[in-house]
């Protein structure tokens, strides 16, 4: 079976402020390509060239021969989820890879998702807190919480009291098998409209634990960004610029 990729692209990023004006949030420039454009780079890279963009903000914009594309027409209205079910006949046809559009990534974590066992994976950062430290003034401000063990996911998303309650940071990227998905369509099903609106990714992790989904997890060390502020792309560009001047590294440098 080959492997496919969804790329939710539907939302403006508005705490971006006036840089999503005219444009969707993941054609931001960063590092000299556009967000989009790095996805696409480490997802081919891995081999996977069917790749699905599900579109709803500026949608027009979001054409190219690259990829094909979905649309949420609802995206103002709802949440990430939704976007999701906009591709569930892939699917529920296909073992696919699912990224968030705001963030960047090297093309080992594709691989390792790629060779990950299990029906519903996802991957995290072991290695979030630099990045984090530098991103916040404070970074429990914006840190959920992440407990895993032997490879399974046992706690994500709640407001976390300490770095203790954090093994890592969940980063927007996932894999569903056919099996998987259907697993997750049987949960949204028992769900109001107005319930299933509202959901966001993590509150499904949270509902499928609490129903004893298996959901597996896979360790990633650096190597990726998420783009949620203009004080984000400063801060990447700043680095970036240090690394390649210096011919030296920075952990969270996705490129290469």
């Amino acid at each position: 079976m080959t492997m496919k990729a969804i790329i939710l692209a539907a939302g403006r990023g508005s705490r971006m402020q006036g840089m999503t004006d005219d444009k969707p949030k993941c054609l931001t420039p960063l590092a000299g390509k556009t967000l989009l454009d790095w996805q696409l780079l480490a997802l081919n890279a891995m081999g996977i060239d069917h790749i699905a963009v599900v579109r709803g903000y500026l949608a027009e914009q979001l054409q190219s021969k690259r990829f094909s594309f979905l649309d949420n027409p609802r995206w103002p209205e709802t949440n990430m989820v939704v976007t999701l079910t906009c591709a569930s006949v892939l699917l529920l046809n296909n073992t696919c890879i699912v990224s968030y559009a705001d963030i960047v990534y090297n093309a080992i974590h594709i691989e390792k998702l790629i060779q990950a066992t299990g029906d519903i994976v996802l991957t995290y950062d072991r290695l979030w807190e630099s990045l984090w430290q530098e991103r916040f003034t404070d970074p429990l401000s914006d840190a959920e919480t992440f407990k895993e063990k032997r490879g399974q996911l046992l706690e994500i998303g709640d407001k976390a009291q300490s770095m203790t309650e954090i093994a890592g940071q969940y980063m927007g990227l996932l894999k569903f098998t056919p099996k998987g998905w259907k697993i997750v369509e049987k949960q949204l099903n028992k769900l109001s409209q107005n319930q299933l609106d509202r959901l966001d990714m993590t509150a499904l992790l949270r509902l499928l634990l609490e129903q004893k989904v298996t959901i597996n997890v896979v360790p990633v060390e650096g190597k990726w960004c998420e783009v949620d502020s203009g004080h984000d792309l400063r801060l990447y560009e700043t680095k970036i610029s240090q690394v390649d001047k210096s011919d030296g590294c920075w952990m969270h440098d996705w490129r290469g």
